[in-house]
C-alpha cells in the first residue's frame, strides 16, 4: 500500500460520524473496499484507523509473541479493547466511529485526522495540539536519537 500522508482538520457530528476530506479519500481508494479496523492507540489517547491489510500485518507481529505470559495477556486485552471493523462509505467518504471509541478519545466536534504512513490517527483537536506542543521541545533530540545509527 502507498503511504498515507497529511493532517486534516474535520468535523464530527454528535453520533461520531466524520466525512473524510477528498484528498484523504483519494489516497485510500486502492483499499476502500477491503474495510478498516479502528482501535485505541497504544501510546496516546487517540484512535487508529488501519486499512484491513495493514492491520493484518500488525496482528501477525502481535501473534508471533509468546501467548503464555501474563504481560502478553494484559497487553492483548488492552490492545483489542474497543477494536472494531468499520467501513468508509465510497460515495460520501463517511466514517462512523463507534460510540465507545468516541468516548475513549473524547472526540468532539473538532477532529484531526493525522495520516501516519500505514494508519490514520483520529484525535480530539485540542488534545492533538497539546501533544504536539508538549513534544516540540524534544523533537530535535528525538530525531537525533532515532536516526543516530543511520549512515
Amino acid at each position: 500500500m502507498t503511504h498515507i500522508i497529511g493532517q486534516h482538520d474535520c468535523k464530527a457530528d454528535t453520533k461520531g460520524r466524520v466525512i473524510l476530506p477528498i484528498s484523504l479519500k483519494n489516497q485510500l481508494l486502492p483499499v476502500l473496499n477491503e474495510g478498516f479496523v479502528i482501535k485505541r492507540s497504544v501510546f496516546q489517547q487517540c484512535l487508529e484507523l488501519y486499512p484491513k491489510s495493514e492491520f493484518d500485518v500488525l496482528m501477525q507481529k502481535v501473534l508471533k509473541k509468546s501467548k503464555i505470559n501474563r504481560k502478553y495477556d494484559a497487553f492483548v486485552r488492552n490492545f483489542v479493547a474497543g477494536m472494531k471493523e468499520v467501513t468508509i462509505d465510497g460515495d460520501t467518504a463517511r466514517l462512523q466511529i463507534p460510540k465507545n471509541l468516541v468516548e475513549y478519545a473524547e472526540i468532539g466536534k473538532e477532529v484531526v485526522l493525522n495520516a501516519v504512513f500505514d494508519k490514520i490517527e483520529i484525535w480530539n483537536k485540542d488534545k492533538y495540539e497539546m501533544v504536539l506542543a508538549d513534544s516540540e521541545k524534544d523533537y530535535a533530540d528525538l530525531a537525533e536519537e532515532i536516526f543516530a545509527d543511520d549512515d
